[in-house]
């Protein structure tokens, strides 16, 4: 799902400097019977964007208005734990109505504790999302849709020397644009479904550190452009901690290959890495970095694209009631069998003020900067925004 996680690159900056609107809110739940709660929440933004269409030339802005109310139900008992929740995304385009629309999320959570050594923990979700920042926005936008099941089984007890963890997970992509081009619905050549396997085994190694190795499984399974159709193979080693107050994180580095099941495309192979880490100086300062190394899957004729991405934030408590963030993002993608590289920067920062445990404003901006060899492909991009995140 590259092109999908690229573009959202953007948002992610954006959230970088406005997730925490979201949801420092502390919401009043209504209790509807033992054990099970509601509750609703609402943001509302108003966004200034000088090139919403992520174009080269020709830029087009407008002003935003974002309504997205969030409901989430919650039930729990001595050794299970569900969660249900959705959430409606409004756009409404001041400067061009014809791309209003409205995103659609749905998650669904369950947890079991069978005994202290047995853990299982399942996830599901349907994403219906219209994207105007697409490559085939001059014709349509990008209209798509995602399902996801899967779970995580894990052995061993919290306290153990040795966990081991088995996870699994399948995904469907598909399209929802009716242009047609040579005959072909737009887009198609991208649907696809996927199929993952993971098993990690951890052992510690000292109080609060552990070790782990890696095994990853992916079969892709394209509907139409099956020349991509591939099987990716990844071996990682690594550790986690939480050795200090301050410090806690997980960096992982292997190799990944990426083997294609026709000849139509040579297989691939890259060095790998992930890694998470949260550095908390003070008790109201904390940096956050994440870095991330491996293959995406390809787009424009690319039978793949190696990816590196690197985001750095900062969060820091003025007062008891605001706070600030600020972040730094970095992708470079280069793809393969074609001659493009993209070089990507984002940078945002916000201030919000929590003016009652029900009720956060923040205001924030964001700036990308993408630098493409492709024609057409680079752009600079101005976001402004107003937010108010509320609850009961």
């Amino acid at each position: 799902m590259s092109k999908i996680l690229f573009k959202n690159a953007l948002v992610v900056a954006v959230a970088a400097g406005l997730s925490a609107q979201a949801f420092a809110v502390e919401p009043q739940s209504i209790r509807l019977t033992d054990g099970v709660i509601f509750t609703p929440t609402l943001k509302v933004s108003e966004t200034h964007d000088d090139n919403f269409r992520a174009t080269e030339k020709n830029k087009k802005s407008t002003w935003i208005t974002t309504i997205a109310p969030s409901f989430q139900l919650n039930a729990d008992s001595n050794k299970s734990a569900y969660q249900l929740k959705y959430t409606a995304s409004s756009d409404t385009f001041h400067s061009s109505h014809s791309d209003n629309n409205v995103d659609h999320f749905f998650s669904g959570d369950a947890g079991f504790e069978f005994n202290s050594r047995n853990r299982l923990r399942l996830n599901a979700g349907y994403k219906k999302i219209e994207e105007t920042a697409s490559a085939d926005q001059k014709i349509e936008n990008d209209k798509f849709n995602t399902k996801n099941v899967g779970g995580v089984y894990t052995f061993g007890a919290e306290a153990a020397r040795t966990q081991v963890e088995f996870g699994a997970n399948y995904d469907e992509l598909r399209y929802d644009n009716s242009t047609r081009l040579a005959g072909k619905r737009l887009n198609s050549d991208k649907e696809r479904d996927a199929t993952a396997l993971r098993s990690t085994v951890f052992y510690e190694v000292a109080p609060k550190t552990k070790v782990l190795l890696e095994g990853r499984y992916t079969d892709y399974d394209y509907k139409s452009f099956t020349a991509r159709d591939s099987k990716n193979k990844g071996l990682l080693a690594g550790v986690t901690w939480d050795a200090t107050a301050k410090t806690s994180g997980t960096f992982k580095i292997g190799r990944e290959k990426k083997d294609f099941k026709k000849s139509t495309y040579s297989d691939k192979t890259t060095g790998m890495w992930e890694a998470g880490v949260t550095w908390a100086p003070l008790t109201y300062s904390t940096f956050n970095l994440n870095t991330r190394r491996g293959f995406d899957e390809g787009e424009d004729n690319a039978s793949a694209i190696k990816s590196q991405n690197t985001r750095l934030g900062w969060k820091h408590d003025w007062m008891e009631r605001l706070y600030s963030e600020v972040s730094y993002a970095r992708s470079d993608r280069k793809y393969q069998e074609i001659s493009r590289t993209d070089k990507r920067d984002d940078y945002g920062v916000s201030l919000t003020y929590q003016a009652r445990r029900w009720l956060d404003v923040g205001v924030g901006y964001t700036y990308a900067d993408n630098n493409s060899n492709a024609a057409n492909e680079s752009y600079k991009r101005n976001i402004y925004a107003l937010t108010v995140s509320a609850s009961l």
